[in-house]
Protein backbone atom coordinates (compact mmCIF):
# COMPACT_ATOMS: atom_id res chain seq x y z
CA UNK A 1 0.00 0.00 0.00
CA UNK A 2 1.21 3.31 -1.09
CA UNK A 3 2.59 5.72 1.87
CA UNK A 4 1.84 8.91 -0.26
CA UNK A 5 -0.87 11.67 1.23
CA UNK A 6 -3.83 11.60 -0.16
CA UNK A 7 -4.08 14.14 -3.24
CA UNK A 8 -5.61 17.25 -2.05
CA UNK A 9 -8.62 19.05 -3.93
CA UNK A 10 -7.45 22.59 -5.27
CA UNK A 11 -9.80 24.69 -3.65
CA UNK A 12 -9.30 23.12 0.27
CA UNK A 13 -5.66 23.42 -0.80
CA UNK A 14 -6.26 27.17 -1.50
CA UNK A 15 -8.72 27.53 1.58
CA UNK A 16 -5.93 25.51 3.90
CA UNK A 17 -2.99 27.85 2.61
CA UNK A 18 -4.85 31.59 2.73
CA UNK A 19 -6.42 30.36 6.46
CA UNK A 20 -2.72 30.00 7.51
CA UNK A 21 -1.28 32.89 6.35
CA UNK A 22 -0.57 36.63 7.71
CA UNK A 23 -1.50 40.19 6.51
CA UNK A 24 2.49 41.59 6.00
CA UNK A 25 2.42 45.05 4.56
CA UNK A 26 1.59 48.11 6.02
CA UNK A 27 -0.19 51.30 4.46
CA UNK A 28 0.87 53.98 2.64
CA UNK A 29 -0.83 57.16 1.28
CA UNK A 30 -0.42 57.67 -2.56
CA UNK A 31 -1.98 59.53 -5.13
CA UNK A 32 -5.23 58.12 -6.20
CA UNK A 33 -4.07 58.09 -10.45
CA UNK A 34 -1.09 56.07 -9.16
CA UNK A 35 -3.02 53.19 -7.26
CA UNK A 36 -4.13 50.90 -10.34
CA UNK A 37 -3.27 47.44 -9.23
CA UNK A 38 -2.73 48.08 -5.48
CA UNK A 39 -4.51 46.88 -2.61
CA UNK A 40 -6.64 49.29 -0.77
CA UNK A 41 -6.47 49.46 2.86
CA UNK A 42 -9.46 51.49 3.99
CA UNK A 43 -12.89 51.85 2.74
CA UNK A 44 -13.48 54.48 0.63
CA UNK A 45 -16.65 56.32 1.97
CA UNK A 46 -18.54 58.93 -0.37
CA UNK A 47 -17.96 62.05 0.83
CA UNK A 48 -20.53 63.69 -1.57
CA UNK A 49 -23.32 62.51 -3.45
CA UNK A 50 -22.77 61.51 -7.12
CA UNK A 51 -24.22 63.45 -8.92
CA UNK A 52 -24.34 66.52 -6.47
CA UNK A 53 -27.43 68.03 -7.93
CA UNK A 54 -30.06 66.45 -10.13
CA UNK A 55 -28.99 67.00 -13.98
CA UNK A 56 -30.32 66.32 -17.32
CA UNK A 57 -29.87 62.89 -19.01
CA UNK A 58 -30.40 64.12 -22.83
CA UNK A 59 -30.86 67.77 -24.68
CA UNK A 60 -34.29 69.01 -24.21
CA UNK A 61 -36.29 71.38 -22.31
CA UNK A 62 -36.36 71.40 -18.40
CA UNK A 63 -40.05 71.94 -16.65
CA UNK A 64 -42.23 71.79 -13.97
CA UNK A 65 -44.50 68.81 -14.82
CA UNK A 66 -47.53 69.75 -12.75
CA UNK A 67 -47.55 73.37 -14.24
CA UNK A 68 -48.23 71.97 -17.91
CA UNK A 69 -51.36 71.42 -19.38
CA UNK A 70 -50.25 68.92 -21.20
CA UNK A 71 -49.40 68.06 -24.88
CA UNK A 72 -50.01 71.45 -27.51
CA UNK A 73 -48.90 73.31 -24.39
CA UNK A 74 -46.77 76.21 -25.36
CA UNK A 75 -43.88 77.96 -22.90
CA UNK A 76 -41.64 80.70 -23.19
CA UNK A 77 -37.49 79.62 -23.32
CA UNK A 78 -36.53 81.93 -19.93
CA UNK A 79 -32.86 80.42 -19.84
CA UNK A 80 -30.59 78.66 -21.27
CA UNK A 81 -28.30 75.59 -19.22
CA UNK A 82 -25.23 74.27 -20.12
CA UNK A 83 -23.67 71.99 -18.58
CA UNK A 84 -21.17 73.25 -16.28
CA UNK A 85 -23.01 76.37 -15.24
CA UNK A 86 -25.51 76.96 -12.62
CA UNK A 87 -29.12 77.59 -13.24
CA UNK A 88 -31.31 80.35 -11.58
CA UNK A 89 -34.72 78.90 -10.35
CA UNK A 90 -37.04 78.10 -13.26
CA UNK A 91 -39.60 81.03 -14.04
CA UNK A 92 -43.58 80.29 -13.59
CA UNK A 93 -45.26 78.93 -16.84
CA UNK A 94 -41.39 78.84 -18.70
CA UNK A 95 -38.96 75.95 -19.98
CA UNK A 96 -35.36 76.08 -19.64
CA UNK A 97 -32.99 75.17 -22.38
CA UNK A 98 -31.25 72.31 -21.18
CA UNK A 99 -28.16 70.35 -22.17
CA UNK A 100 -27.12 66.84 -21.38
CA UNK A 101 -25.50 67.17 -17.82
CA UNK A 102 -26.62 70.38 -17.42
CA UNK A 103 -28.25 70.93 -13.62
CA UNK A 104 -32.02 70.72 -13.17
CA UNK A 105 -33.05 74.49 -12.17
CA UNK A 106 -34.74 74.98 -8.95
CA UNK A 107 -38.75 74.69 -9.50
CA UNK A 108 -38.01 71.93 -12.86
CA UNK A 109 -38.54 68.33 -12.18
CA UNK A 110 -39.16 66.72 -15.87
CA UNK A 111 -37.13 66.75 -19.17
CA UNK A 112 -39.16 67.27 -22.39
CA UNK A 113 -36.79 65.79 -24.76
CA UNK A 114 -35.66 68.30 -28.26
CA UNK A 115 -37.14 65.40 -30.69
CA UNK A 116 -41.01 65.65 -28.65
CA UNK A 117 -40.96 70.01 -28.98
CA UNK A 118 -41.85 72.44 -31.88
CA UNK A 119 -39.97 75.71 -31.47
CA UNK A 120 -42.17 78.26 -32.33
CA UNK A 121 -40.97 81.88 -34.11
CA UNK A 122 -40.80 84.30 -31.00
CA UNK A 123 -38.56 81.32 -29.68
CA UNK A 124 -41.28 79.67 -27.14
CA UNK A 125 -42.01 75.95 -27.57
CA UNK A 126 -44.79 73.72 -28.18
CA UNK A 127 -44.94 70.38 -26.73
CA UNK A 128 -45.98 67.60 -29.22
CA UNK A 129 -45.16 64.95 -26.74
CA UNK A 130 -45.80 64.61 -22.80
CA UNK A 131 -43.30 62.89 -20.94
CA UNK A 132 -43.92 61.27 -17.62
CA UNK A 133 -42.88 63.14 -14.73
CA UNK A 134 -39.29 62.86 -13.62
CA UNK A 135 -38.34 61.73 -16.88
CA UNK A 136 -34.60 62.37 -18.45
CA UNK A 137 -33.91 63.41 -14.94
CA UNK A 138 -31.09 61.86 -13.15
CA UNK A 139 -31.57 62.25 -9.50
CA UNK A 140 -28.66 63.90 -6.77
CA UNK A 141 -27.10 60.57 -5.55
CA UNK A 142 -28.22 58.35 -8.36
CA UNK A 143 -25.02 56.87 -8.86
CA UNK A 144 -23.60 57.36 -5.12
CA UNK A 145 -24.64 58.50 -2.05
CA UNK A 146 -22.81 60.71 0.81
CA UNK A 147 -22.04 58.04 3.49
CA UNK A 148 -21.83 54.90 1.33
CA UNK A 149 -19.35 52.70 0.94
CA UNK A 150 -18.43 52.64 -2.13
CA UNK A 151 -15.10 50.22 -2.24
CA UNK A 152 -14.20 47.88 0.65
CA UNK A 153 -10.70 47.43 1.82
CA UNK A 154 -9.18 44.80 0.72
CA UNK A 155 -10.13 45.67 -3.15
CA UNK A 156 -7.41 45.83 -5.80
CA UNK A 157 -8.07 48.59 -7.42
CA UNK A 158 -8.89 48.97 -11.03
CA UNK A 159 -9.34 52.11 -13.86
CA UNK A 160 -13.21 52.08 -12.88
CA UNK A 161 -12.32 51.66 -9.19
CA UNK A 162 -9.72 54.81 -9.56
CA UNK A 163 -12.73 56.91 -11.88
CA UNK A 164 -15.41 56.33 -9.14
CA UNK A 165 -13.10 57.97 -6.80
CA UNK A 166 -12.02 61.06 -8.77
CA UNK A 167 -15.75 61.29 -9.15
CA UNK A 168 -16.09 61.36 -5.22
CA UNK A 169 -12.89 64.41 -5.15
CA UNK A 170 -10.59 62.29 -3.63
CA UNK A 171 -6.79 62.73 -4.57
CA UNK A 172 -5.16 60.26 -2.68
CA UNK A 173 -5.75 56.78 -0.78
CA UNK A 174 -4.58 54.37 1.63
CA UNK A 175 -3.39 51.35 0.21
CA UNK A 176 -0.86 48.62 1.02
CA UNK A 177 2.83 48.64 0.36
CA UNK A 178 4.01 46.22 -2.63
CA UNK A 179 4.78 42.87 -1.33
CA UNK A 180 8.33 42.12 -2.02
CA UNK A 181 8.28 38.78 -3.52
CA UNK A 182 11.97 36.69 -4.26
CA UNK A 183 11.92 34.56 -6.80
CA UNK A 184 14.51 31.86 -6.77
CA UNK A 185 14.59 29.43 -9.97
CA UNK A 186 16.61 25.96 -9.40
CA UNK A 187 18.98 23.72 -11.96
CA UNK A 188 22.79 23.44 -12.93
CA UNK A 189 20.87 22.81 -16.46
CA UNK A 190 18.90 26.20 -16.43
CA UNK A 191 20.72 28.74 -18.74
CA UNK A 192 19.53 32.47 -19.11
CA UNK A 193 18.69 34.07 -22.48
CA UNK A 194 21.34 35.31 -24.46
CA UNK A 195 23.99 33.02 -23.39
CA UNK A 196 25.16 29.87 -25.74
CA UNK A 197 23.01 26.79 -24.67
CA UNK A 198 25.67 23.97 -24.24
CA UNK A 199 25.35 20.05 -24.68
CA UNK A 200 22.40 19.45 -21.60
CA UNK A 201 21.34 22.79 -21.22
CA UNK A 202 18.00 24.47 -21.19
CA UNK A 203 16.81 28.27 -21.49
CA UNK A 204 14.98 29.00 -17.74
CA UNK A 205 11.66 30.09 -19.03
CA UNK A 206 10.37 30.11 -15.76
CA UNK A 207 12.22 33.19 -14.22
CA UNK A 208 10.98 35.91 -16.89
CA UNK A 209 7.41 33.49 -16.82
CA UNK A 210 6.31 34.22 -13.03
CA UNK A 211 8.35 37.06 -12.51
CA UNK A 212 6.57 38.95 -15.04
CA UNK A 213 3.36 37.42 -13.58
CA UNK A 214 4.53 38.26 -10.02
CA UNK A 215 5.05 42.13 -11.29
CA UNK A 216 1.55 42.08 -13.19
CA UNK A 217 -0.04 41.39 -10.04
CA UNK A 218 1.16 44.12 -8.73
CA UNK A 219 3.93 43.04 -6.62
CA UNK A 220 7.57 44.07 -6.24
CA UNK A 221 10.09 41.47 -8.28
CA UNK A 222 13.29 40.93 -6.17
CA UNK A 223 15.18 39.33 -8.67
CA UNK A 224 17.81 36.38 -7.70
CA UNK A 225 20.29 34.78 -10.01
CA UNK A 226 19.65 31.21 -10.64
CA UNK A 227 20.18 28.96 -7.71
CA UNK A 228 23.53 25.65 -8.69
CA UNK A 229 22.48 22.72 -7.35
CA UNK A 230 23.86 22.24 -4.63
CA UNK A 231 22.92 22.60 -0.82
CA UNK A 232 25.20 25.46 0.07
CA UNK A 233 24.30 27.57 -2.91
CA UNK A 234 20.34 27.23 -2.36
CA UNK A 235 20.50 27.35 1.62
CA UNK A 236 22.85 30.65 0.74
CA UNK A 237 19.96 31.42 -1.67
CA UNK A 238 17.23 31.56 0.62
CA UNK A 239 19.29 33.68 3.38
CA UNK A 240 19.61 35.85 0.98
CA UNK A 241 15.98 36.30 -0.02
CA UNK A 242 14.54 35.96 3.49
CA UNK A 243 16.67 39.27 4.11
CA UNK A 244 15.49 41.01 0.98
CA UNK A 245 11.70 40.18 0.39
CA UNK A 246 8.49 39.42 2.44
CA UNK A 247 7.98 36.38 0.54
CA UNK A 248 9.55 33.55 -1.59
CA UNK A 249 8.59 31.59 -4.68
CA UNK A 250 11.02 28.68 -5.99
CA UNK A 251 10.68 26.75 -8.93
CA UNK A 252 12.08 23.07 -9.06
CA UNK A 253 14.71 21.45 -6.52
CA UNK A 254 11.21 20.09 -4.06
CA UNK A 255 11.47 16.64 -5.78
CA UNK A 256 13.06 13.98 -3.85
CA UNK A 257 15.81 13.53 -6.38
CA UNK A 258 19.54 13.88 -5.26
CA UNK A 259 20.03 16.71 -7.02
CA UNK A 260 16.76 18.68 -5.86
CA UNK A 261 18.19 20.54 -2.35
CA UNK A 262 15.04 23.07 -2.12
CA UNK A 263 12.82 20.74 0.44
CA UNK A 264 16.17 20.21 2.59
CA UNK A 265 17.49 23.71 2.22
CA UNK A 266 14.34 25.20 3.77
CA UNK A 267 13.57 22.28 6.39
CA UNK A 268 16.85 23.03 7.59
CA UNK A 269 16.07 26.72 8.02
CA UNK A 270 12.55 26.56 8.95
CA UNK A 271 9.56 24.56 8.22
CA UNK A 272 8.26 22.93 5.25
CA UNK A 273 5.40 21.34 3.93
CA UNK A 274 4.82 19.31 0.70
CA UNK A 275 1.71 19.06 -1.02
CA UNK A 276 0.19 16.59 -3.52
CA UNK A 277 -2.80 18.79 -5.31
CA UNK A 278 -5.45 17.08 -7.27
CA UNK A 279 -4.93 18.92 -10.44
CA UNK A 280 -2.93 18.51 -13.92
CA UNK A 281 -0.74 19.76 -14.79
CA UNK A 282 0.90 21.15 -11.49
CA UNK A 283 0.44 18.12 -8.77
CA UNK A 284 3.55 18.85 -6.79
CA UNK A 285 3.79 22.03 -4.47
CA UNK A 286 5.32 23.40 -1.03
CA UNK A 287 4.73 25.56 1.27
CA UNK A 288 6.53 26.53 3.98
CA UNK A 289 8.32 29.41 6.11
CA UNK A 290 11.82 30.95 7.12
CA UNK A 291 11.82 33.34 10.40
CA UNK A 292 8.14 34.25 9.24
CA UNK A 293 8.75 34.62 5.37
CA UNK A 294 6.43 32.84 3.86
CA UNK A 295 8.09 30.56 0.73
CA UNK A 296 5.98 28.63 -1.83
CA UNK A 297 7.72 25.97 -3.87
CA UNK A 298 6.14 25.70 -7.85
CA UNK A 299 6.90 22.65 -9.92
CA UNK A 300 9.73 23.26 -11.96
CA UNK A 301 7.88 22.15 -15.62
CA UNK A 302 6.74 25.86 -16.85
CA UNK A 303 3.39 24.94 -17.40
CA UNK A 304 3.16 23.57 -13.82
CA UNK A 305 4.14 26.10 -12.78
CA UNK A 306 2.02 28.82 -14.24
CA UNK A 307 -0.81 26.64 -13.53
CA UNK A 308 0.42 26.55 -9.67
CA UNK A 309 1.14 30.17 -8.96
CA UNK A 310 -2.39 31.44 -10.15
CA UNK A 311 -4.47 28.71 -9.15
CA UNK A 312 -2.34 28.61 -5.35
CA UNK A 313 0.70 31.19 -5.04
CA UNK A 314 -0.60 34.28 -6.59
CA UNK A 315 -4.51 34.17 -4.23
CA UNK A 316 -1.61 33.87 -1.06
CA UNK A 317 0.64 36.45 -2.02
CA UNK A 318 -2.58 38.80 -2.49
CA UNK A 319 -4.15 37.71 1.18
CA UNK A 320 0.27 38.55 2.22
CA UNK A 321 -0.61 42.13 0.87
CA UNK A 322 -4.01 42.62 2.09
CA UNK A 323 -6.00 41.54 -0.35
CA UNK A 324 -9.73 39.82 -0.12
CA UNK A 325 -9.24 36.52 -2.08
CA UNK A 326 -11.66 35.94 -5.34
CA UNK A 327 -12.84 33.40 -6.25
CA UNK A 328 -11.87 33.96 -10.45
CA UNK A 329 -14.55 33.98 -13.07
CA UNK A 330 -16.01 30.99 -14.76
CA UNK A 331 -17.89 30.82 -17.63
CA UNK A 332 -19.89 27.35 -18.21
CA UNK A 333 -18.94 26.06 -21.98
CA UNK A 334 -19.56 23.05 -24.23
CA UNK A 335 -16.99 20.78 -24.29
CA UNK A 336 -15.58 19.71 -27.85
CA UNK A 337 -13.63 17.37 -25.94
CA UNK A 338 -14.06 13.60 -25.05
CA UNK A 339 -12.05 11.28 -22.79
CA UNK A 340 -12.09 8.56 -20.15
CA UNK A 341 -11.65 9.71 -16.34
CA UNK A 342 -8.50 10.51 -14.39
CA UNK A 343 -7.44 10.65 -10.62
CA UNK A 344 -7.46 14.41 -10.98
CA UNK A 345 -8.99 17.85 -11.68
CA UNK A 346 -7.13 18.38 -15.10
CA UNK A 347 -7.05 22.11 -16.01
CA UNK A 348 -6.60 21.66 -20.41
CA UNK A 349 -5.63 24.69 -22.09
CA UNK A 350 -8.74 25.19 -24.13
CA UNK A 351 -9.43 28.11 -27.06
CA UNK A 352 -13.00 28.62 -27.26
CA UNK A 353 -14.93 28.97 -30.68
CA UNK A 354 -18.49 29.77 -30.91
CA UNK A 355 -18.95 28.51 -27.62
CA UNK A 356 -17.30 25.06 -27.94
CA UNK A 357 -13.82 24.59 -25.83
CA UNK A 358 -11.53 22.70 -27.61
CA UNK A 359 -7.69 21.59 -26.60
CA UNK A 360 -4.70 23.32 -28.12
CA UNK A 361 -1.45 22.26 -28.59
CA UNK A 362 0.31 19.65 -26.02
CA UNK A 363 -1.37 18.98 -22.67
CA UNK A 364 2.26 18.52 -21.60
CA UNK A 365 3.23 19.84 -18.56
CA UNK A 366 6.26 20.92 -19.84
CA UNK A 367 4.82 22.60 -22.81
CA UNK A 368 4.34 26.39 -22.54
CA UNK A 369 3.51 27.09 -25.77
CA UNK A 370 0.13 25.84 -26.38
CA UNK A 371 -0.48 28.89 -23.78
CA UNK A 372 -0.15 31.47 -26.67
CA UNK A 373 -2.97 30.28 -28.26
CA UNK A 374 -5.16 29.23 -25.25
CA UNK A 375 -8.15 31.57 -24.34
CA UNK A 376 -8.14 29.94 -20.46
CA UNK A 377 -8.18 27.06 -19.01
CA UNK A 378 -11.28 24.18 -18.79
CA UNK A 379 -11.74 22.68 -15.41
CA UNK A 380 -12.39 18.94 -15.96
CA UNK A 381 -13.79 17.62 -13.13
CA UNK A 382 -11.80 13.87 -11.46
CA UNK A 383 -13.24 10.76 -11.70
CA UNK A 384 -15.90 11.93 -14.33
CA UNK A 385 -15.48 10.63 -18.11
CA UNK A 386 -15.49 13.80 -20.12
CA UNK A 387 -18.51 13.89 -22.83
CA UNK A 388 -18.37 16.35 -25.87
CA UNK A 389 -21.43 18.81 -25.79
CA UNK A 390 -21.59 18.86 -21.84
CA UNK A 391 -20.99 21.97 -19.98
CA UNK A 392 -17.61 22.15 -18.11
CA UNK A 393 -16.53 25.56 -16.06
CA UNK A 394 -14.05 27.63 -18.04
CA UNK A 395 -11.26 29.84 -16.55
CA UNK A 396 -9.94 32.65 -18.89
CA UNK A 397 -6.25 33.64 -18.66
CA UNK A 398 -7.28 37.24 -17.96
CA UNK A 399 -9.68 35.95 -14.74
CA UNK A 400 -6.44 33.90 -13.33
CA UNK A 401 -3.47 36.38 -13.91
CA UNK A 402 -4.77 39.45 -15.32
Amino acid sequence: MSSLPALVPIDDARAELLSRLPRLCSAESIITKDCVGRVLAEDVIAPIDVPPRPNSSMDGYAIAFDDVSGVDAILRVSQRVPAGHAPAPLEKGSAARIFTGGEIPDGADTIVIQEDVRVLENGAIQINEMPSKGEWVRAAGLDISTGERVIPAGTRLTPAAIGVCASLGITHLSVFKRLKVALLSTGDELVEPGLPLAAGKIYNSNRQLIGTLIEQAGFEWVDMPRVDDSADATVSALKQAVANADAIITTGGVSVGEEDHVKSAITSLGTLDLWRIRIRPGKPFAAGEIDGTPIFGLPGNPMSSLVTFALLARPCLMHLQGASYRTPLTLPVRSGITRAALKRDEFMRVMITEGVATAVGSQNSGVLSSALTADGLLHLPAFEAIEKGKTYNFIPFSALIG
